[in-house]
């Protein structure tokens, strides 16, 4: 099967790729465009290592294809910090040490952020929904939950 021509958006920026109809959006992130920040961790969706944004909704990208992605925009991971400055939520995680081996980390900023753009004040019970589909064999969940409703009150204090 020959490759497709796709041009989209990654990032803000406009790309183009070749892509096997079989490849995933996953693996077209990592493989093609060399961001490696999405992860794989159970290629079902059920983990929530490779969570971006497809036009401003949070997906597993190792459950949409490649080819998908004609005319459309991503957001991943490697668009969240602007230049050297964090954004609150990857600063927060920081400072909670909510995280610990950083696997899954990439995926929960992802929706947390996709979260607090929809809600940026959201109950510990909206967000611990939200991010349910995100799973880490390290931490627990609290310090991940409580990062990200403090920095939506950080957020919300700031506008």
């Amino acid at each position: 099967m020959s490759k497709l021509h796709i041009s989209a958006t990654v990032n803000g920026e406009a790309v183009e790729y070749l892509c096997d109809p079989k490849q995933t959006l996953l693996d077209v992130l990592r493989d093609e465009l060399n961001l490696t920040g999405s992860k794989e961790g159970c290629s079902s969706g059920d983990c929530g290592a490779c969570s971006v944004t497809l036009d401003g909704r949070l997906v597993c990208s190792c459950l949409v294809l490649g080819v998908e992605m004609q005319g459309r925009s991503v957001e991943t991971i490697e668009n969240m910090a602007s230049g050297e400055e964090l954004h609150p939520l990857q600063q927060k995680f920081l400072e909670a040490a909510a995280l610990q081996c950083g696997f899954c980390t990439p995926g929960f900023l992802v929706a947390a952020k996709a979260l607090l753009e929809k809600n940026p004040n959201p109950t510990e019970t909206e967000a611990r929904y939200w991010l349910a589909g995100n799973l880490c064999r390290c931490t627990g969940y609290d310090k991940i939950i409580r990062a990200v409703l403090e920095t939506a009150a950080d957020m919300r204090g700031s506008k």
